[in-house]
């Protein structure tokens, strides 16, 4: 039987969801990504093929110049100076 490694919980959803990946300074973020949900804490699990695809997406922008569907600006602060 599976359980959720923080709550305990047994009871999972199978949900999409936008997954951001972070690498020293760079972020790719993906948009409709499958996992497993619990249904308590909300923790979300992934698949490692689904990662994988995911991590290999961002090495094709960032090192091979891969062509992105979308680019944004985000602002960035330190919370000392909020």
């Amino acid at each position: 039987m599976k359980l959720c490694n923080f709550c305990g919980n047994k009871n999972f959803k199978e949900r999409v969801v936008q997954y951001i990946y972070k690498y020293d300074e760079h972020f790719l973020i993906v948009n409709n990504v499958p996992c497993e949900e619990c249904e308590f804490c909300g923790e979300q699990y992934f698949k490692a093929d689904v990662l994988k695809k995911i991590e290999k997406d961002f090495n094709d922008i960032y090192t091979f110049g891969k062509e992105v569907k979308q680019a944004i600006t985000v602002p960035v602060e330190d919370f000392i100076e909020v």
